[in-house]
């Protein structure tokens, strides 16, 4: 199914996610900056339109994750600083996840927001959801250990440090772990996203395995399967394997990103720099 193909709401999402790739891969290597002709052609490889890319990359502009500028003449996009620190904490996870042991405990936040604050509950829940935790009880949220630093800066940068309590510590009683994590965290959601991320991407091993891909089929494999992947280690914050259902996919789903990585990553940056570089990528399209 192309992009274009797809009804409007999650077409328009899925054309901001790929952006959202494009400029983590290679603007920072570009100064932070893309002009409009390089994102636009590097989406119509992808199978994006010139139309839907515009008003994607206008979206993302009014929503203040890009900022326009002008490089010697061409017109183009950088990401704010606030944007650029979730990439940079975005690499720890999706390129050096680690996983938690059993023994290294928790890391617990509790919070009580007034109700005339409404929006900031919200906002507590969704940086909550989006570091991966788990609901152990209302306001009271669950991680592995090991994101606690991730946890604090995330809050404090978003400005809900008020708001919470968070405690580290081991669980004592009176369950039995491997059910509470089942309460904690939907299992079976994330059993059937690393499913869906196994049955779309494997195959590109066998396309790899036959032959080399060129530096463009480099390109439009690996940008959309980084986009699906680097959601899933903020779902999955990486639990403990001996807490988890025998068999987890998820190990399959990561070896796989992995190997991926490995194949593409370094071709599909062949390609993109071709287009993106500041002596090649500028031209007439820079409305």
């Amino acid at each position: 199914m192309t992009v274009d193909a797809e009804p409007a709401v999650g077409r328009d999402t899925r054309i901001s996610q790929l952006i959202f790739t494009i400029f983590g891969l290679y603007a920072r290597a570009e100064s932070n900056w893309l002009s409009v002709a390089s994102v636009v052609r590097l989406l119509a490889d992808l199978g994006v339109d010139g139309q839907a890319a515009r008003s994607s990359i206008s979206r993302l502009k009014r929503r203040g994750v890009l900022g326009s500028e002008r490089h010697d003449g061409a017109a183009g996009y950088s990401l704010d600083g606030p944007t650029l620190e979730v990439l940079a904490e975005g690499d720890v996870r999706i390129f050096e996840r680690t996983r938690a042991a059993a023994d290294e405990g928790w890391v617990v936040v509790v919070f009580s927001v007034p109700e005339s604050e409404r929006e900031k509950r919200h906002a507590l829940r969704t940086s909550l959801t989006r570091l991966g935790f788990g609901t152990a009880a209302p306001g009271v949220w669950i991680a592995p250990e090991n994101l606690a630093a991730e946890t604090r800066r995330t809050l404090e940068r978003r400005g809900l440090a008020g708001y919470v309590d968070i405690f580290a510590g081991n669980y004592l009683a009176f369950g039995d772990p491997r059910a509470k994590v089942r309460q904690w965290w939907d299992l079976d959601e994330l059993t059937t996203l690393y499913a869906d991320f196994l049955r779309r991407h494997r195959p590109l091993l066998d396309r790899i395995t036959a032959g080399g891909p060129t530096p463009l089929e480099a390109f439009q494999m690996y940008v959309p399967m980084l986009t699906e992947w680097r959601r899933l280690p903020y779902r999955d914050p990486g639990l403990p394997l001996s807490l988890l259902p025998p068999d987890w996919n998820g190990v399959l789903a990561a070896a796989l990103f992995e190997e991926l990585n490995g194949a593409l990553r370094a071709r599909a940056r062949e390609y993109a720099h071709t287009v993106v570089h500041p002596y090649l990528g500028q031209g007439a399209d820079d409305q």
